[in-house]
């Protein structure tokens, strides 16, 4: 089976350097919906960013974060910066009834984390010039999960969010 046949997750035919990096069970969990790529969102990006791949082998994925902050988020890359972790004024947005903020910021920062972590997945390496963004989308997670306060899997989404920042760091 080639990496252009493979569906969803799946660490037998991951690259060694993603098993090494991350060998937690919850990171290959294509069930878990805390997990990477076991929401429908990160399932989704993950299958996105390897027909993306296919399509584009020699072309930098940070072209391919581009296209996934720009159609989901409906903003520029630019705009996908460290301000987006500023706590009150996503507390602002989470409590407005027009803002859907399972939209806007779960599932955006779920697909920007799938597809950086499927290129680790299915090529050993996360591109340095995408760290930065993939490290917004943990982080702004965390802050999400620590305001989504009557939300009973917090705790374990920031456990999760956690390890694959220090993966992040190491890759």
């Amino acid at each position: 089976m080639t990496h252009e046949e493979l569906y969803g997750i799946n660490k037998e035919h991951a690259h060694p350097r993603a098993i090494e990096l991350l060998p937690e069970d919850f990171f290959w969990d294509c069930v878990d919906e805390l997990a990477p790529f076991g929401s429908d969102e990160g399932d989704m990006a993950l299958a996105e960013f390897r027909e993306w791949r296919k399509a584009n082998p020699h072309t930098p994925v940070r072209e391919c974060l581009k296209w996934v902050i720009e159609s989901i988020g409906e903003m520029s890359i630019e705009a996908y910066n460290e301000e987006l972790l500023d706590r009150d004024h996503m507390k602002a947005l989470m409590d407005d009834p027009g803002y859907d903020d399972s939209y806007y910021i779960f599932t955006l920062d779920a697909s920007i984390i799938a597809t950086g972590f499927g290129q680790l997945v299915d090529e050993g390496v996360i591109d340095e010039e995408n760290k930065g963004i993939i490290s917004i989308a943990l982080e702004r997670q965390i802050a999400w999960a620590l305001l989504s306060e009557s939300w009973s899997y917090a705790e374990q989404h920031i456990g999760y969010l956690n390890i694959m920042k220090r993966a992040l760091e190491e890759a």
